[in-house]
């Protein structure tokens, strides 16, 4: 059975971004080729890989090349603020949407480069998977929201375990947040009817 990995923000071929995220690498070459090599150490060819946005920088043949180089041959591709010349290519991924919604595991999953304060079923427990910030972002901690970028992960993808795993951990801290709350308003509305003599 193939297993199911998300990430973002690869930037192949991105000098400065090395400097803007403090990457741990001293030029391009060398941080192209770590995340080369962490991507298709998990990501396997009969693998699912979807990648939420800014694959590199380059013309066409430095997108075909990167692809190239990586060894999972289903990619699903969710555009990024760095994807004009990839747009282009998106015959070399299995789809190319904005954003998406996916069913794995009986579990909705909205995917977009971008962050979000709501999406679509959210309320049902949909979880919102993203790149775009870098790990910049501060996580909130009772939203089913995660940033998959490889800056938040050792420069490679998450598998839909490790993703779930956190999800399940959020669950439970807002479902005992919203008891406490709960709890709260009874002993305020107690103390409010005990001043007011009922």
């Amino acid at each position: 059975m193939s297993s199911v990995w998300f990430t973002a923000d690869f930037h192949f071929g991105h000098f400065n971004i090395i400097r803007y995220c403090n990457r741990p690498f001293a030029n391009s070459q060398e941080m192209d080729e770590a995340i080369c090599e962490r991507v298709n150490a998990c990501a396997k060819p009969n693998d699912i890989l979807y990648f939420l946005g800014d694959f590199c920088l380059g013309g066409p043949e430095r997108v075909t090349a990167y692809r190239k180089r990586l060894a999972c041959r289903t990619i699903h591709f969710i555009e990024g603020n760095h994807d004009r010349t990839a747009r282009k290519l998106q015959h070399l991924f299995a789809s190319w949407n904005l954003l998406s919604e996916i069913l794995k595991a009986k579990q909705r999953i909205v995917l977009c480069h971008y962050a979000t304060r709501v999406w679509p079923h959210h309320a049902q427990g949909a979880w919102h998977l993203y790149g775009h910030s870098h790990g910049n972002l501060p996580d909130e901690p009772l939203a089913l929201s995660l940033d998959v970028g490889v800056d938040t992960h050792e420069f490679r993808p998450w598998h839909f375990d490790e993703i779930q795993s956190v999800m399940q951990a959020k669950a439970r801290a807002r479902e005992s947040a919203s008891q406490a709350e709960r709890r709260a308003a009874l002993a305020d509305l107690a103390a409010y009817d005990q001043e007011i003599g009922i």
